[in-house]
């Protein structure tokens, strides 16, 4: 076989043309057509990049080609490109019999290069989507209606006490090496020795006043009131193992559970024996080894990120002549506000939220239209107009908006009847900065709220850099860095005020604002505070919970966070607990959500943010 050409210019890539051709007598390792494929070349060159298609319409392309398409014989070097195109007619109805097996085996392989050679030039902006995958062995059984046996994993049992009661019908199987491992989690006051402490009471419970038959048998896992639960708890009550692979080590205890989960597979063979692990490589040994495993998925929210509700809702340009047939329009003062109500009836109005804000932008030179849905009737709903928080005259400490998603935010946090606010958006969006300026406002100018409180997940980037000292303030300080940044810009003063006057703004505001630990949350209760939540993708929906119900009389809670940054083991997008609240207070009479699009930080910040 010849050598291929050397490219003249560096990092060029070989176009098809340029590939060896096969020699006769020598069959070739995979033939993608005797013509070359300008397209094809075109796409793996970089040169061009055609207009994409649905998979629908080049799968029936390549059914049509390979229909008339003739049989080839082995040696595919040996055919004239150029006879090609007349040869293919007349050999069609003579070889259509044969070629109806062979032709899938050969048409499809270029269409399948080519969507494979596309989806790499567009793989950077492809977004994975993030979707619970269940083994061969669980879609098998789904299939048949049988029941499955789940062993759960240690991991499972601290990151979710109450997951034994979420497998419905089917039954649990605690191995013995899960049970001595919680033992030994069990110590201390995290979250983690909590969550063991607690599924040790718990299986405490379920197993007082049951004979020895029984625990052989299986518990019924519904003793305790759980009436979704209907299957069984099953403990591993003698020691069984199954030869691993050698190389494995015997006395870890990752590799212990899959030879119980092997054991499993050989003693009940007619049932499907499924292992939970949130460990990620424990799946993939146990999936290397031919074990099926799975992840914990009734911690998810979301199967994809991507249906996040994002609290805005675009409407057509037909709105009007839809829903504006018996519309009635009048106007209200609230909070010293004047805005303009609107009611509305047609067939759009069902798949809208109480709080979500609606937008219209005409291309034909109509004015266009920003509300807020404030009441939902069936079919009929109240809109209510914005404030517009882009003009100077309506700015918030200084600060104004500087796109649509910016202005829904600020009607959101200066509504003093919506208690429960969360952002979302990444780096440069201007969450902490209109937050921040918000409760400025309704702290030291209306005195809505006594003082603005800040917390957040103390969760490292990097390394940990180890204790810090002083108080607890001090110790958080280090944390805060993003709030200090954004307070010396909106403490910028009039500069005739001196030295003197900025030095007392600044320890005015700085008396105001008071920074906390999640640590000592538990049994608080803020009564006209405005606590900020920074960082709360890295929370849990338990201490998600534990801080929204904190809140006393006249406090307004603030949840920022970007799911795109999580930094705590064995959290998602789809189970963080920022996207636990969001879905959650969806659609609630006094919270709201919006999802900052565009990054306001700096040319520099969105380009990386696009790029990186």
């Amino acid at each position: 076989m010849p050598l291929p050409k050397i490219p003249n210019e560096p990092a060029t890539m070989l176009l098809i043309k340029d590939y060896p051709k096969a020699e006769p007598g020598r069959s070739p390792v995979r033939s993608i057509s005797a013509k070359p494929d300008p397209e094809v070349d075109d796409l793996i060159s970089g040169q061009a990049v055609p207009t994409p298609k649905s998979r629908a319409r080049r799968k029936a392309e390549d059914t049509l080609a390979a229909a008339q398409a003739p049989v080839r014989a082995a040696p595919v070097a040996e055919a004239k490109p150029q006879a090609a195109p007349e040869a293919a007619p007349k050999a069609a109805p003579q070889a259509a019999p044969q070629a109806a097996p062979q032709a899938p085996n050969v048409a499809p392989i270029s269409a399948k290069l080519r969507d494979q050679d596309a989806e790499q030039l567009h793989s950077a902006k492809q977004k994975p989507v993030e979707a619970p995958v269940k083994s061969s062995t669980s879609r098998k059984a789904d299939r048949s209606g049988l029941t499955k046996v789940f062993v759960l994993d240690t991991n499972v049992l601290m990151h979710d006490p109450s997951s034994l009661f979420r497998f419905e019908e089917h039954d649990v199987y605690l191995p013995m090496m899960t049970l001595e491992e919680l033992d030994n989690h069990k110590k201390g006051m995290s979250e983690v020795a909590r969550n063991a402490r607690q599924v040790s009471r718990t299986l405490d419970a379920l197993i007082a006043n049951v004979d020895d038959d029984a625990i052989e048998s299986g518990i019924p896992l519904s003793k305790l009131g759980n009436k979704d639960a209907k299957g069984r708890l099953l403990f591993q009550t003698r020691l069984t193992s199954a030869p691993l692979p050698e190389g494995l080590p015997e006395g870890k205890a990752d590799n212990q559970i899959l030879g119980v989960v092997r054991a499993l597979e050989q003693q009940q063979a007619g049932r499907a024996i499924v292992l939970v692990s949130k460990d990620i490589n424990m799946r993939i040994k146990a999936r290397a080894i031919g074990l099926p495993a799975e992840d914990y998925f009734n911690d998810h929210v979301l199967e994809d990120s991507d249906l996040l509700y994002s609290g805005i809702v675009q409407l057509p340009d037909n709105f009007w002549d839809t829903h504006g047939k018996d519309v009635e329009s009048w106007q209200e003062n609230k909070n010293g506000n004047s805005a303009t109500y609107y009611r509305v009836t047609g067939p759009l109005i069902p798949t809208l939220l109480a709080n979500q804000f609606v937008y219209m932008e005409p291309k034909d030179g109509q004015s266009p239209l920003y509300a807020q849905v404030k009441q939902i009737d069936g079919k009929t709903a109240v809109l209510q107009t914005l404030r517009d928080y882009s003009h100077n005259k309506n700015n918030v400490w200084g600060i104004t908006a500087r796109n649509r998603e910016q202005n829904f935010a600020l009607n959101l946090l200066m509504n003093p009847e919506c208690d429960f606010v969360t952002l979302l958006g990444q780096a440069g969006t201007g969450k902490t900065l209109l937050a921040l300026a918000a409760g400025l406002a309704q702290v030291l100018e209306t005195k809505l709220y006594n003082e603005i409180i800040v917390t957040r997940v103390t969760v490292p980037v990097g390394e940990d850099i180890g204790f810090l000292p002083g108080t607890e303030e001090e110790k958080m300080s280090p944390w805060m860095g993003a709030f200090d940044d954004n307070l010396e810009v909106l403490m910028k003063s009039d500069g005739d005020a001196g030295d003197w006057g900025r030095a007392a703004t600044q320890d005015l505001i700085r008396s105001r604002i008071k920074i906390k630990s999640l640590n000592f949350m538990r049994g608080r209760t803020f009564v006209n505070k405005f606590l900020i939540i920074d960082e709360a993708q890295n929370l849990t929906p338990k201490q998600m919970k534990t801080l929204v119900t904190r809140a006393g009389p006249g406090t307004k809670i603030l949840c920022l966070g970007n799911i795109a940054q999580i930094d705590t083991p064995y959290l998602t997008e789809g189970s963080s607990g920022l996207t636990y609240v969001v879905d959650r207070f969806k659609g609630w009479n006094h919270g709201g959500h919006v999802t900052l699009a565009r990054g306001e930080r700096s040319r520099l910040a969105d380009h990386a943010s696009d790029v990186l």
